[in-house]
């Protein structure tokens, strides 16, 4: 079935949770493990219906935004989710407590029961309205940045529009996009302060509800992190800000160098070579059926994912008003069909989404073709990202396809992503600590948290030199990054992943077979192990050690100096 011809009908939200509560009921009097496992089932089959319709909406409202329809139901689901959600964890609890839980770990696995037990430590009833006003903002934040519409050289272009003027070969060009950007920014000042001053109050407040300091150790428990917490991470930045941030400001001191700019400034980051950045040869279109061919000869499986995905109509990737901003993959539960979102801009970001999105979709599409639960079909969010960003360089020997069957700007587009990959680390790190600052210090004014963000990019970025931009200039500039509204303390888990990537990038560069063995397995452990699991059994360095980071970064920061010097 093509996505278009899903049907959509508003779930009764108030049925949904009342089965959930009888099953909560029939739970705790389960006499054995088979019927304890029966109710197990019927709630995947429940969960499924309820997130399947919650899903269809919401992909439906990020492609037009202004429909009328469709955001009236992301309201209701804004509402309705929330009091759903806890009701489930109810019948977690339940089962918890049942004398036969074990029974479920002998079938799905024992991470399924560690799993509830985060989840039903996450939520609560006495959160439910501030669960609910927490929705609320998100679209609102959504909706402004979706809605933004600029003048630019005489057209009107939505923000991501702006992206290729970012990277035009005439520096004033280039200046003047980052100025028109930061423009709306300034415009809507006061909004975006406001939405994250109450989204701060309000996530602070679940967590003080639930019994916890702040929002922070709410935070892990409902990115669903297994086997680490705050310390750990700290430790990660730590070893980023100290073996990364210098290989990188190393790298970007060469781009500069090979680019020939001497004084360089932020918005001169984007260009990686003196005769333009690697951009792709084609529309969308065109460039999807190059993906169609890298996919159909990359492996029996993808071969088979790919003539799904396009078979089903899930793809939306140009962007238009009105449009949600960002990209993202979310699977479709009852049809195991995942759809990717994106907004191309005719940038070497959108080759970057037709692998990044299909890593996640080809790992959502195996998993529905396991029959694997919601809970086990997918690992912490961190481990997901490894399919992403891993698929970025796993398909590596396809990317000419992209650039006209050009090897030069195929190897351009190369050595740009491998640093890209490098000096990500570092403002993955920023992103994370200045949320870790924030809900910290509440009290902070929006104009303490920008000097915060400042004082982070001297820290992690500084080769930043923002020249007095609007918005950038004064340190606002993290609001462009959605997740820090709309996905508090998810970043880290691309920085995590990353790492993961990096060592598959190795891996490929010395034996792509073995590569591709190694990824596919992983893929198929979906949700069945933590993240240091996954990335053990990988047969990589899990990054939390001491001194695990140090050699990976400089194996990639030597391979992007020796290329750089070839290009």
């Amino acid at each position: 079935m093509k996505f278009s011809e899903m049907p959509y009908a508003r779930p009764d939200a108030g049925r949904a949770a009342e089965q959930y509560r009888e099953l909560a009921a029939r739970a705790k009097n389960a006499e054995s493990g088979e019927a304890l496992a029966e109710l197990f089932r019927q709630h995947t089959e429940l969960n499924d219906g309820f997130s399947t319709a919650a899903c269809i909406a919401m992909i439906r409202h990020t492609l037009d935004t202004r429909d009328e329809f469709y955001d009236a139901e992301n309201d209701f689901f804004d509402q309705a989710a929330p009091g759903v959600g806890n009701a489930q964890l109810d019948f977690y609890r339940a089962l918890l407590a049942s004398p036969h839980k074990e029974a479920l770990a002998r079938q799905y696995g024992p991470l399924l029961l560690e799993k509830m037990q985060v989840a039903a430590n996450s939520a609560g009833d006495q959160v439910l309205e501030l669960m609910q006003a927490e929705n609320a903002l998100a679209s609102r934040y959504q909706k402004l940045y979706a809605g933004a519409q600029v003048q630019f050289e005489g057209k009107t272009l939505t923000l991501p529009e702006l992206g290729p003027y970012k990277q035009d070969l005439n520096r004033a060009v280039r200046r003047a996009a980052f100025e028109t950007e930061g423009g709306f920014f300034d415009a809507h000042r006061e909004e975006f302060d406001g939405i994250y001053s109450e989204m701060v109050e309000n996530r602070n407040a679940q967590g003080r509800a639930l019994g916890y300091q702040d929002y922070v150790p709410l935070s892990y428990l409902r990115m669903g992190r297994l086997g680490y917490g705050p310390g750990e991470v700290e430790s990660f930045r730590r070893q980023v800000a100290e073996s990364v941030t210098p290989l990188a400001a190393r790298a970007m001191a060469d781009q500069f160098a090979r680019v020939g700019i001497a004084d360089p400034k932020f918005y001169d980051g984007a260009i990686s070579f003196a005769d333009g950045n690697p951009n792709p040869v084609g529309t969308a279109p065109e460039l999807l059926a190059q993906a169609v061919r890298m996919y159909s000869e990359l492996s029996p499986e993808t071969a088979e994912f790919i003539r799904f995905m396009i078979e089903g109509g899930l793809f939306d990737l140009e962007s238009r008003p009105g449009k949600a901003p960002g990209g993202y993959c979310e699977t479709i539960p009852a049809y195991g069909a995942p759809f990717i979102f994106s907004n191309f801009n005719g940038t070497a970001g959108d080759v970057d989404v037709l692998t990044h999105e299909a890593g996640h979709a080809f790992q959502g599409w195996m998993a529905a073709r396991q029959g694997l639960c919601q809970e086990m079909a997918n690992p912490g969010l961190e481990s997901c990202e490894i399919h992403s960003m891993s698929m970025e360089f796993l398909t590596s020997p396809w990317h000419k396809l992209f650039f006209g069957g050009s090897e030069r700007t195929a190897a351009k587009y190369a050595l740009s992503h491998a640093q890209e990959a490098l000096t990500f680390l570092p403002y993955g790190c920023m992103v994370d600590e200045f949320q870790h600052i924030v809900y910290a210090q509440p009290h902070l004014t929006p104009e303490e948290r920008n000097r915060t963000w400042l004082e982070l990019e001297h820290k992690y970025r500084p080769w930043n030199d923002f020249d007095g931009l609007p918005f950038y200039g004064r340190g606002a500039g993290w609001q462009r990054q959605l997740h820090i509204y709309e996905y508090p303390f998810y970043y880290i888990d691309y920085c995590l992943a990353q790492m993961a990537a990096l060592q598959f990038f190795a891996a490929h560069l010395a034996d792509p077979a073995d590569a591709w063995r190694r990824y596919l397995a992983l893929v198929k452990k979906g949700g069945t192990d933590t993240y240091a699991g996954l990335v053990r059994a990988a047969g990589f360095a899990v990054p939390f050690e001491a001194g695990a980071i140090a050699p990976v970064a400089r194996q990639v920061a030597d391979w992007v100096a020796a290329q750089g010097k070839l290009l």
